[in-house]
């Protein structure tokens, strides 16, 4: 299965009763495995959870903690890129080369690099002494 069908897939699943907006991502582990994730909302949190953030738990739930692409899809006019959070979780998980692929359901497509998304990203070396 391709990313691209995979987050398509698991975006009709997406919890989004306060926002109606729907967003589906997947990402593939230095195993070649495929996870998927998509939104959640709740009232107590209305801007919900994030998409690749759930596909990056379920990565690390099966034990991996590499990710070598990813890919987001939402039912927006334009590609909808990763937030701040999701930006900073692609960087901790995957190398500022991997793919990331953002798209809408009517085809659009832009793919850019985790380095691109995140410039300047936070990392272990920020705490060595």
């Amino acid at each position: 299965m391709s990313l691209q069908k995979a987050a398509t897939e698991v975006r009709e699943n997406a919890y989004a009763p306060y926002s109606g907006f729907q967003v589906g991502a997947a990402v593939r582990g230095a195993s070649g495995e495929i996870y998927v994730g998509c939104n959640v909302e709740n009232v107590a949190y209305p801007e919900g959870t994030c998409a690749e953030a759930g596909a990056i738990a379920a990565m690390v739930a099966a034990g991996e903690t590499q990710l070598t692409e990813a890919y987001v899809i939402a039912g927006s006019p334009t590609p909808v890129t990763p937030c701040g959070g999701c930006r900073q979780k692609l960087a901790e998980f995957a190398s500022a080369d991997a793919v990331v692929t953002m798209a809408t359901t009517g085809g659009a497509e832009q793919s850019t690099t985790v380095g691109d998304l995140l410039p300047g990203v936070f990392s272990a070396s920020h705490m060595d002494r």
